[in-house]
């Protein structure tokens, strides 16, 4: 399935009678990398939840390509080209690494498995070990591993690095950056290490309180020391 743009209008939702998103409205291109940023508690996470189908949506529109998908439950948002890997990775844990892979293939061939070895070879060396019995940085290249195989065309990425080994989260984002170079997905990525998602990003949104308070380009963003300091809370990037 080759990559779908993904159009967001006036977006308003949360959970149960509680409103986090408030009319958050943008557009990414097909193949293109957006980063999502902002301090914690903002919504970007449940902007992700939203996006995959997980929260009350109250208003707006998000669409796929030429297909709304708004109403539609997650299940079949994934079968209309959505990939999902949340903060909370939800692996199997008494699977192990390749049957959880298998998981993903999606009535694709098992042979399709050796994608996920080739991107990370470290799977493969565990792949008989019971998903209970991965490392934090090996759930997370399971979790992201299992999602790609499934081919979305737009894969929703929540803080893949979140709490993992600086080594384990350089190979994680070298294998992001080789697989949006392949522009065969759509890739929002929201992450805390902000200089890591300015350097894979083509193009950024920073949440506050609900609402999207700035859009533009990395190098904008990163020029924009008001916004920096005022949105995200640090003093400047490098």
């Amino acid at each position: 399935m080759p990559a779908t743009p993904l159009e967001v209008e006036n977006l308003s939702a949360g959970y149960g009678p509680t409103r986090v998103l408030e009319g958050v409205s943008f557009s990414v291109p097909a193949g293109a990398r957006l980063a999502v940023l902002g301090r914690n508690g903002v919504g970007k996470t449940t902007l992700l939840a939203t996006l995959a189908g997980q929260t009350r949506c109250y208003d707006g529109r998000i669409r796929l390509g030429s297909t709304d998908v708004t109403g539609l439950p997650s299940a079949k948002r994934a079968h209309k080209g959505l990939g999902y890997v949340p903060q909370t990775r939800d692996v199997f844990p008494t699977l192990t690494v390749e049957e959880n892979l298998s998981v993903g293939l999606k009535g694709r061939p098992k042979a399709a498995l050796q994608e996920a070895y080739d991107m990370f070879p470290r799977l493969k060396e565990r792949r008989r070990n019971l998903g209970s019995q991965l490392s934090g940085g090996e759930q997370q290249m399971l979790s992201t591993a299992r999602t790609i195989l499934g081919r979305p065309s737009v894969l929703l990425l929540d803080e893949p690095l979140e709490g993992l080994a600086p080594v384990i989260c350089e190979e994680l984002m070298v294998a992001f950056a080789n697989l949006a170079k392949t522009g065969d997905m759509t890739i929002l990525l929201v992450e805390q290490r902000i200089q890591s998602a300015l350097d894979f990003a083509d193009h950024v949104i920073i949440l506050e309180r609900g609402r999207l308070a700035w859009q533009g380009k990395p190098d904008a963003l990163s020029e924009d020391h008001s916004a920096v300091e005022r949105l995200l809370g640090v003093g400047g990037l490098h």
